[in-house]
């Protein structure tokens, strides 16, 4: 449905330009959103898929491990689409403080994007609120020592950003001007815990990250943001028990259709067709990580049993091997603190594991070695590979 523009615009002079910044108007959209009944199918079949991940989840033997993994994966994804180059390997190894030749600004960067994210989670489960404050806590951690760190963490913007081009005046999209952003911002909270809301949960998601991306509020790692609060809410929502539905590969896989969306619904005002589209991706994605989990468990499994059958000193490969599965990259200093192996029985144990084919070197050193489960990080690298 082609509503017109769905906001204002307030023109103004930057550096003696002309610029029109945009002003979205208060959500829901008026009139309602059409739901027919193929739209209605969508969202029968997005929701179904959110059911399933959710079931497969609780099935689990133990979620938080398959969570670890899966967040890793998804800030690789997300950072990506804002350009950094660090891969799901890189982010582990950073992570062991062992990361010679990664391009320490991005993988900087993709740690900042964890670190938000697992500190948004916590604050949920603490029983905070889905609430700006909590945005701009993320936000900070997010910027914090990596790219961006100069652009005020944590703070709502207070100078004009926009969006392609070198400078407002020749822009794609410049959002609304800086003393706007906090009654947009407040607006769109009001919106999230509107307990009349008509609309179901992830409609309300959906209508919900465009509004956060046509605010843009901070100046830089706002794509980010949008991003996660699409798991927050479902999350938040109870729609899922753990955060695990991520749209940033399918978003990546789809960024062209993905921005004209966000830019049809600003000037056409139609919302039906980003959210015909985001129904896609959330069914999509939540299949995608049913199946993850699937293979990941049935990998764990299978080489598990490999191990138990493997003879004399299988006790002690198996507690090698359950580290890995808690942290697929290791270096053996590690692969002891956490077993309380000697050096020489936990190195037995990971021989063990290379002769197996399960693990193996990464670094060429003979000093100071780190062993990746093989399989299981190509299963969490795919998509993740730089074009």
């Amino acid at each position: 449905m082609r509503r017109g523009p769905t906001g204002r615009y307030e023109t103004s002079i930057i550096a003696g330009e002309t610029v029109r910044a945009f002003v979205p108007s208060p959500l829901p959209p008026e009139p309602p959103l059409a739901i027919d009944s193929k739209r209605q199918q969508l969202l029968e079949r997005a929701t179904l898929g959110l059911g399933r991940l959710d079931s497969v989840s609780l099935l689990l033997p133990d979620p938080d491990l398959f969570l670890y993994a899966y967040v890793r994966r998804e800030a690789v994804l997300s950072s990506q689409i804002e350009g950094t180059q660090s891969t799901f390997d890189q982010l582990l190894l950073f992570e062991l403080q062992e990361s010679p030749g990664v391009p320490l600004d991005d993988v900087v960067e993709v740690s900042n994007y964890v670190a938000a994210l697992e500190h948004g989670l916590r604050r949920l489960e603490e029983g905070f609120p889905l609430s700006l404050r909590l945005f701009r806590e993320m936000h900070a951690i997010l910027l914090n020592g990596g790219r961006g760190h100069e652009k005020a963490p944590g703070e709502f913007r207070r100078s004009q950003n926009w969006i392609g081009g070198t400078r407002p005046g020749n822009a794609h999209f410049v959002p609304p001007p800086p003393e706007q952003v906090g009654s947009c911002m407040s607006a769109l909270e009001r919106f999230l815990h509107d307990e009349n809301n008509r609309y179901p949960v992830l409609v309300k998601t959906a209508l919900a990250h465009v509004q956060f991306e046509t605010i843009h509020p901070f100046l830089d790692g706002n794509g980010r943001i949008g991003r996660l609060l699409i798991a927050f809410i479902l999350h938040h929502e109870r729609l899922l028990t753990r955060p695990l539905l991520y749209l940033s590969l399918f978003l990546k896989q789809h960024r062209s259709e993905y921005y004209r969306l966000l830019d049809v619904v600003r000037t056409e005002g139609d919302w039906e067709a980003w959210l015909d589209f985001f129904l896609e991706g959330v069914e999509q994605t939540a299949a995608d990580a049913v199946e993850t989990a699937k293979r990941l468990l049935s990998l764990v499994q299978h080489d598990a049993q490999t191990i138990g059958q493997s003879g004399r000193g299988a006790s002690t490969t198996l507690r090698v091997f359950q580290v890995l599965r808690e942290r697929p990259l290791a270096s053996l200093k590690h692969i002891c603190t956490h077993t309380g192996l000697s050096f020489p029985a936990a190195s037995k144990g990971i021989e063990s594991l290379i002769r197996l084919g399960i693990a193996h070197e990464i670094t060429g050193r003979k000093r100071d070695r780190i062993f990746a489960y093989k399989a299981y990080v190509q299963i969490l690298n795919e998509g993740t590979e730089q074009a």
